[in-house]
């Protein structure tokens, strides 16, 4: 198990790449605050089910990145169980598909604040555990297409790059702290993001331009940040890892 005693806080986990990381997480013992924006009976259920099959703690806690007031009573309400914190998943996003000149600063301006400033303030509040304890893993999903530049897409993917070069800065600070800090890149993956946002057109192309000629699972994604939240990843930190199949 290679998460065992160890506390994470994983960001959307209600969905897509967020809940399977979730999943992967529970099934090697970690305990998790997962957080949603929204929860369900659904997802109450799915927790209560992991948290049976693998003997692990699950606490949901609500976290809405739209709204700092709410973002900060989330980050207190995990900092107060006093449960030491070894690893954050920024994986929580908004995403916008226009062209730039058809894109709104007010738009740009909504999707920085989803998916890189509260996200750096959450990380910050975050932060303040792992380094009182010395250690820790930071991990955020970025995106291929925030290194490749894919047209239709200069809010989320401008975001999505502040985002890695926030991370190796962060890197460089709190290494002597023994946090690492790396972000992963994955291309097109299989869930409900990407089929409201992409158009099969799209899709097909884009399998045709990897090596594995196909788009990612949510699980295959999942293991790499399982593998940058565990100790098999020791040295590694200041990273951006690509998991798109071979772009």
């Amino acid at each position: 198990m290679l998460l065992k005693n160890k506390n994470a806080v994983i960001t959307g986990c209600n969905k897509g790449i967020g809940k399977k990381v979730l999943e992967v997480f529970s099934a090697n013992q970690a305990n998790i605050f997962a957080c949603v924006r929204n929860t369900s009976d659904d997802f109450v259920k799915f927790t209560s089910d992991l948290q049976k099959r693998y003997n692990n703690k699950i606490y949901i806690i609500k976290l809405d990145l739209s709204n700092e007031t709410n973002l900060k009573t989330a980050a207190q309400e995990i900092i107060s169980k006093n449960i030491p914190i070894h690893i954050l998943v920024n994986n929580a996003a908004s995403i916008h598909t226009a062209l730039f000149q058809m894109t709104p600063l007010s738009k740009l301006k909504e999707i920085f604040e989803i998916d890189f400033f509260s996200q750096s303030l959450f990380t910050q509040l975050i932060l303040k555990s792992m380094i009182k304890n010395k250690s820790g893993s930071i991990i955020h999903l970025s995106s291929s297409s925030a290194i490749d530049g894919n047209e239709g897409r200069s809010a989320y993917l401008t975001a999505k790059a502040a985002l890695i070069a926030q991370s190796k800065v962060l890197s460089r600070e709190v290494g002597h702290f023994n946090i690492r800090v790396n972000s992963i890149a994955p291309g097109l993956t299989n869930t409900e993001m990407m089929t409201k946002n992409t158009d099969k057109k799209t899709i097909t192309n884009i399998e045709q331009l990897t090596s594995l000629k196909r788009i990612g699972e949510p699980q295959e994604i999942a293991n790499v940040v399982l593998f940058l939240a565990s100790d098999l990843s020791s040295y590694v930190t200041g990273q951006v890892i690509r998991a798109d199949g071979g772009m």
